[in-house]
């Protein structure tokens, strides 16, 4: 049985590779030997592009491949008012060694959501390219939790009390939110790594270790989360992608949902989450036990860290392993999690990159029907 409403059968993360063509294009922009309009057109063409090869794919949920952007976290909360770059820099160590550096934001005026909110125009021109659902994928308000945290991000001066950040932040997304209704948006996806980094017994062992509490904080990132979404509209579909981290093919963190899952899958005021299980860093399907009735896990079953393309028979096994713990109606299927979180992307072409998002709608109308 096929789904009319979000998130669906076949669906997927949200980024994208970016041909070459248009990393070159940003490169030279960025120099300044490329003017902005022209480099503003390449973009416009490209995905124009992305969107046709995921319609010709059969996806029903289309995005913009997070073409605009540098990073899918540091854009987004850049536009927001009141948030600006620190000099200090972060640094977030990934499996293989390599290493994600960028500035921490700072708290520079009072935080709230700009006039005409944040990415709105990139929602508009998805949605006027596209016959399907259009989709916008932002960063979970948690994420500006930590790595960054309330002591390098606030300034006292600005917020004497830390607690009235977090509440004018939510405040702010939920502008945002919106934003994005009035803009006609039916399917908002909030990307949330720091819930899920929870998961990792290291994790939670340094923040104990660190005088914190990984309980408390999990809470303050479900309430930072529902903050951005209350009242939303009955039929603006929201979903939340768990991530374990995602950089150049590489990732962050180990560990299965069953630390987070009844306390996330229940008091997310969500449609349903975007899990990770495309290998054994992420357990077994066990905590699906958790999800309630009226909300969807899309297992992440096919690697978008990896070239090679998955066998359609190990899906369809591990889709019915899943269903001894949920009902399959509750199922939905989908890559790990997008192909570029930054503009460099992973390691594998556009074309193997296509491969796997086909991949993902076959097994999804084997399993439950085409559409």
């Amino acid at each position: 049985m096929q789904r009319t409403r979000p998130p669906f059968r076949a669906d997927h993360v949200g980024s994208l590779l970016r041909p070459k063509y248009l990393l070159e294009a940003r490169e030279q922009w960025q120099h300044g030997r490329l003017p902005e309009e022209e480099f503003r057109e390449m973009e416009d063409d490209a995905i124009r592009r992305i969107v046709q090869l995921q319609e010709d794919a059969g996806l029903q949920s289309i995005t913009d491949g997070e073409y605009r952007r540098a990073s899918w976290q540091q854009d987004f909360v850049l536009g927001l008012t009141g948030i600006g770059q620190s000099t200090e820099q972060f640094e977030i160590p990934f499996s293989g060694g390599q290493a994600f550096k960028a500035s921490k934001f700072s708290v520079n005026a009072r935080v709230s959501c700009p006039p005409g909110g944040v990415m709105r125009k990139h929602y508009e021109f998805l949605d006027s390219t596209t016959r399907e659902t259009a989709k916008i994928t932002i960063p979970a308000p948690a994420m500006l939790y930590s790595p960054f945290g309330e002591r390098t991000l606030i300034d006292p001066a600005i917020y004497p009390d830390a607690g009235q950040f977090w509440t004018e932040l939510g405040a702010a997304y939920n502008g945002v939110m919106q934003e994005f209704v009035a803009a006609g948006c039916r399917y908002l996806q909030l990307d949330d790594v720091n819930s899920c980094l929870q998961c990792s017994a290291e994790l939670r062992e340094q923040t104990i270790s660190a005088g914190g509490d990984p309980a408390a904080a999990l809470a303050q990132f479900i309430q930072l989360n529902n903050a951005a979404i209350a009242g939303r509209p009955s039929d603006l579909a929201v979903t939340v992608h768990l991530c374990r981290g995602n950089y150049r093919s590489e990732w962050v963190a180990s560990g299965g949902y069953e630390a987070i899952a009844e306390r996330y899958f229940t008091e997310m005021d969500v449609d349903g989450f975007f899990l990770e299980y495309d290998s054994e860093r992420a357990g077994d399907f066990a905590p699906l036990r958790f999800l309630p009735k009226n909300k969807v896990a899309v297992l992440g079953l096919v690697s978008s860290k990896t070239p090679e393309l998955e066998s359609r028979d190990d899906l369809k096994r591990r889709i019915e392993e899943a269903a001894k713990h949920v009902p399959l109606e509750q199922l939905c299927l989908s890559p790990q999690c997008g192909f570029a979180s930054t503009h460099e992307g992973n390691r594998l072409t556009e074309a193997q990159q296509m491969r796997k998002l086909e991949l993902v709608v076959d097994v999804a109308d084997e399993v439950w029907g085409r559409y």
